[in-house]
């Protein structure tokens, strides 16, 4: 038996690491481990009666559903916000001239119209479609694979560290996909008279810089949306874990399909509020770097200096938390919609709480 203080800390803690040591205990027979049948997927253990779906959890079809549903949640969101963007970055990348939210919008508008707060949607509606692709895609296929490499007893343990490596792991690729149309967004954006349109804008900056236009913003958007999305998927999984065991009147398992999508809303806010913060100073260099031909990473940072790299944060702030909310509301959505397996939040193993000598 482990001390009760111990157990308590394992068991309460929402950021926990194992810091003991388990003891091995002999496995059920084998008679009784066929009566059950195998287990082939550990996190979808307790997901939903099989009528109830229409595909095997960790299956291609569910795979690529996941990664449409990511094209939908981010290409959607994120079109949907570009004048605010447009107005962030250039707050970023001009602060002189654009000195608050207010004065970005009154000036965009004085300048280029109403019609000038929709530039630059069509890069963004591509590059973040893509992007939500392998985002949404690839963290459901590194967190499937990560649990079955690690066993059904570590993925509960050690669960925040799982869902912290897979939306790395899935981001990486993400940004990819992602950083030729940023760079195009960015350049529309920013530079008045550049170009007006991706049509323009893209031939331009290969003529003028070749490939490496459009990839020279990869690390510092690698340094901007690993954190973010480490923050994003790690956030929201651990606080839908909480909101149902301490907010949420009842089960999930008893909650409609709306109150579901509602607390996956609410926990999707959370969530965008401290990505916003995580990934602004990379945010700040990203929009700079891609506005100045030639500029580095480094000479960019040197330059805004350590108050600089926060202009911008309180628009970035409402931007992706409102984006991240609605986000993982499409995304659910879409789960619903095309009824996916929706794994609850996760429990203790029964073989663990032997081995931890819980008893409920």
């Amino acid at each position: 038996m482990y001390p009760n203080a111990l157990t308590h800390l394992a068991r309460s803690n929402p950021f926990s690491a194992p810091l003991f040591t388990l003891q091995k205990v002999e496995e059920p027979p084998q008679s009784l481990a066929a009566e059950h049948g195998p287990r082939k997927r550990t996190l979808a253990a307790a997901a939903v009666a099989d009528s109830d779906v229409s595909c095997e959890f960790g299956s291609k079809k569910y795979y690529a559903l996941c990664g449409f549903g990511g094209i939908l949640s981010c290409g959607i969101t994120h079109t949907a916000v570009v004048p605010l963007d447009l107005v962030k970055c250039r707050l970023q990348v001009d602060p002189d001239k654009y000195k608050s939210i207010f004065k970005g919008f009154s000036i965009t508008i004085k300048e280029d119209g109403m019609r000038g707060l929709a530039k630059g949607w069509a890069p963004t509606f591509i590059g973040y479609s893509m992007q939500g692709l392998c985002k949404f895609g690839f963290y459901e296929v590194f967190k499937i694979t990560y649990s079955d490499m690690i066993g059904e007893e570590n993925t509960y343990l050690w669960r925040t560290s799982l869902y912290l490596a897979a939306s790395a792991s899935a981001e990486f690729f993400a940004d990819i996909a992602l950083a030729p149309m940023e760079a195009c967004k960015v350049r529309i954006q920013t530079q008045p008279g550049y170009a007006n349109n991706l049509r323009q804008c893209a031939p331009k900056m290969f003529a003028e810089e070749g490939l490496w236009a459009f990839y020279k913003g990869v690390v510092p958007l690698w340094m901007r949306q690993i954190p973010y999305t480490m923050m994003k998927f790690a956030c929201f999984e651990r606080t839908v874990e909480l909101l149902y065991k301490h907010v949420v009147p009842k089960p999930r398992a008893e909650c409609s399909k709306g109150e579901q999508l509602v607390v996956t809303f609410v926990a999707g806010y959370i969530a965008g509020v401290f990505c916003a913060i995580v990934s602004h100073p990379a945010d700040s260099v990203v929009s700079v770097l891609n506005k100045e031909s030639g500029s580095t990473a480094i000479g960019v940072l040197k330059k805004l200096g350590p108050k600089g790299v926060w202009k911008g944060l309180v628009a970035r702030i409402i931007m992706i938390g409102t984006l991240t909310a609605l986000q993982w509301f499409i995304y659910d959505s879409v789960k619903v919609y095309f009824r996916l397996p929706r794994p609850p939040p996760p429990e203790m193993p029964e073989s663990l709480k032997k081995k931890l000598g819980i008893t409920e």
